[in-house]
């Protein structure tokens, strides 16, 4: 039935989006088959050397690394991606743009991390995907358990004692509840730089997270019922309706209008080629848990743990409310990057909570007044506006 179903809207989108595409200029040294390629190929294919490394949570989770190695105690740099997302984010504009590439290159160590749920790392010592109980976590277990782990495997293999950090979203968000519930970790990180920080998220503009904040309860409760727990999962049949909504054309791509209803409009930064490509890896697997835990932020205005609802929060947490993180207790040297046209981390919010880091090193604005929250991974001009200074940076903390 399902097959069925998708073969009839790809008969209507065929009906209605045959119009012959424009021929773009491309940026980007990418090819459209990446869209169909997973991260370890996609790296070998643009001829890097890639390793796969694997390790297991606390709670049964296994996670998949993915590297591209340095010489022999070269910097490590360690890339977290955000929601729905994987380490397909720091690869997927390619050679010469993408910052994976662009680390590799100047001679870094880099790993790439793989939260739980993604496509990379859906195995679990006991539980499968196919079981609702895989799903109870949100971003707070990601923070707590995977980065952990992830940080610690590649610290020793790597035979080093700290390494440099760049997240981008959500990898932000675990970064920050990883230091403040495990403060031990603070010492593992040279410098931390954080794109699109999310922690706050009471001025979150995306109509998405504003539905889920308005309907959180009834949607918490609708996705119990009936056993809901992965978020948008990463399905071929998904992959390939968007592939032909995404026209290579700015005014009838529907896959690019969306995209700027949930992270801000910048046109003139997109390369059209990329979308399909970003289609084909994204979304990669994620629990409702974790949508929902942003949009519980927006009504408490509080940056806190998943609130369970008043008695279950008495039974996990010992309080009624669930207890807030202690952002100001971070002593890892900490970078902000954001963008004004940010609709997920909106610049009120990212003020926010740079007020409140002790050890902030920096905070910058890219300069350009329309970037926005995919504009991290995406926009034409990425690599000037924001990766030159994150490597300069890295490169003189070195030095």
């Amino acid at each position: 039935m399902e097959e069925l179903v998708a073969a009839l809207i790809l008969t209507l989108i065929g009906l209605t989006c045959s119009a012959p595409s424009p021929e773009i200029t491309r940026t980007f040294q990418v090819e459209d088959a990446d869209a169909r390629m997973t991260v370890p190929q996609l790296i070998e294919k643009y001829n890097y050397t890639i390793e796969v490394h694997h390790t297991t949570t606390e709670d049964g989770y296994e996670l998949e690394l993915h590297r591209i190695p340095g010489k022999a105690g070269s910097p490590v740099v360690f890339l977290m991606h955000g929601l729905l997302c994987s380490s397909a984010d720091w690869v997927i504009i390619g050679p010469n743009n993408g910052l994976a590439y662009l680390l590799a290159d100047q001679g870094f160590d880099v790993w790439l991390g793989n939260a739980r749920g993604n496509r990379y790392s859906r195995q679990h010592t006991s539980l499968t995907p196919n079981m609702f109980a895989f799903w109870q976590f949100s971003w707070h277990e990601i923070g707590y358990y995977d980065l952990p782990a992830m940080i610690d495997y590649t610290l020793n293999h790597t035979n080093q004692s700290n390494l440099h950090y760049i997240g981008h979203s959500q990898g932000t968000t675990v970064f920050f509840v990883m230091t403040s519930t495990r403060p031990e970790y603070n010492a593992k990180i040279q410098l931390m730089q954080a794109f699109a920080p999310v922690a706050f998220t009471e001025n979150v503009r995306s109509p998405l997270l504003q539905v889920m904040s308005r309907f959180q309860n009834s949607l918490v409760a609708l996705f119990e019922t009936f056993g809901i727990g992965e978020f948008l999962p990463n399905n071929a049949i998904l992959h390939e309706i968007a592939r032909l909504l995404c026209s290579k054309d700015v005014d009838r791509n529907l896959c690019l209008n969306v995209i700027f209803q949930v992270a801000g409009a910048n046109p003139d930064q997109v390369e059209l080629q990329i979308i399909p490509i970003l289609i084909g890896h994204t979304p990669a697997g994620a629990a409702t848990r974790q949508v929902t835990h942003y949009a519980q932020g927006m009504r408490s205005r509080q940056f806190q743990r998943y609130d369970h609802g008043k008695i279950k929060n008495l039974a996990v947490y010992g309080t009624a409310r669930p207890p807030v993180y202690n952002v100001s207790e971070i002593s890892a040297p900490i970078v902000l990057y954001y963008g004004a046209n940010d609709f997920l981390a909106e610049p009120a919010d990212v003020l926010r909570l740079g007020g409140m880091i002790r050890n902030l090193h920096a905070y910058r604005q890219v300069e350009l007044n329309t970037f926005n929250h995919l504009d991290f991974l995406i926009a034409k001009d990425v690599k000037g506006l924001v990766y030159d200074d994150v490597i300069k940076r890295l490169q003189s903390w070195e030095d």
